[in-house]
């Protein structure tokens, strides 16, 4: 979350005008992330996320993105639901850009996981997984392996100046990734960022989903992978065999994986390590002065990416094989 459009008490006025909310009591920038301009609303009615769609978020691709929340919430998982105005419309524009009312959703996220709240998180990644199934709407991952070289021709220069060297050893990776890329895995709705700042605890249980703007229909198991990046490697950089173990056996009891699914661990985490590494130094040097927010280090996940080439069962003890 971030705040890259400021709304004035008018604009907001208006933009209430048409729903049952009653008015604003608060309002404030919510200063986290590095995707849109979050704000807190805090109405007569109750507390609510104002949320301006800004950078990659396309508006052909925001019917899905709240139709699944809305879809998620109306099956029994909690995520924060898109409100409608009067005349049932749920997108809707503040200074000429696409915004949304979503309901607040009370917990708090963590930190410094544990291995406990690394089971609870599994658990709520596949329950997400079951809940999504049905859903008619669907998007392509446009940020998957086969965006990766592309988004990299671009970034080269950027890599060799963020650490000499590394520019080669990234198409290395990428050419590894493209020869090795799972295929024939189970697929469905993914998250596709499920990481620590957007899931929700309530003291030690899981209590929710948030940020689903990247979500799309790929492998399920490369959203555990994903996890396992997000959720399992120490400040130190090493992986916490532990935790992964944990996340892995929460999914699990929801969702079992296959055996295919198994093997392509390794795989996947790698990718995904990957992928966050390329959007971030694509972030790096690009975030608009003023905007209150702090761009996420890309040398974060250059070494996981290092954790995974150099051991790249790792994740496979992780997933308990």
């Amino acid at each position: 979350m971030a705040v890259y459009t400021d709304i004035t008490d008018e604009e907001l006025a208006d933009l209430l005008a048409g729903f049952d909310l009653g008015v604003a009591l608060s309002f404030k920038g919510i200063a986290e992330g590095v995707e849109n301009s979050n704000f807190l609303l805090e109405t007569t009615a109750g507390r609510y996320i104002l949320t301006v769609y800004e950078r990659r978020v396309r508006e052909d691709d925001l019917p899905f993105f709240l139709g699944l929340m809305r879809w998620l919430a109306g099956h029994g998982y909690p995520c924060a639901a898109p409100v409608a105005d009067r005349a049932g419309e749920i997108l809707q524009r503040v200074r000429g850009k696409p915004c949304a009312i979503v309901e607040f959703l009370p917990g708090l996220s963590v930190r410094r996981p544990s291995a406990a709240h690394c089971r609870e998180a599994g658990a709520g990644l596949a329950r997400l997984h079951l809940a999504a199934d049905g859903f008619t709407k669907s998007r392509a991952n446009d940020l998957g392996q086969d965006a990766w070289a592309p988004l990299f021709a671009d970034l080269r220069d950027a890599a060799e100046a963020l650490k000499p060297g590394l520019a080669a050893t990234i198409e290395s990776d990428l050419a590894a990734l493209e020869a090795e890329w799972p295929a024939g895995l189970p697929r469905g709705i993914v998250h596709a960022d499920y990481f620590p700042d957007n899931v929700f605890f309530q003291g030690p249980t899981f209590a929710g989903a948030i940020d689903f703007y990247f979500a799309c229909e790929d492998m399920l198991a490369y959203d555990i992978a994903v996890a396992l990046n997000a959720w399992c490697f120490e400040a130190d950089g090493s992986f916490n065999i532990t935790s992964g173990r944990a996340l892995v056996a929460g999914y699990e009891t929801h969702r079992p994986l296959s055996d295919a699914e198994r093997a392509a661990l390794p795989a996947l985490a790698h990718g995904a390590a990957m992928r966050f590494f390329l959007t971030r130094l694509a972030d790096w040097g690009a975030t608009p002065a003023g905007a209150l927010v702090r761009p996420k280090d890309p040398l974060e996940y250059e070494r996981k990416l290092a954790v995974h080439r150099a051991a790249p069962d790792l994740v496979l003890f992780g997933a308990g094989v």
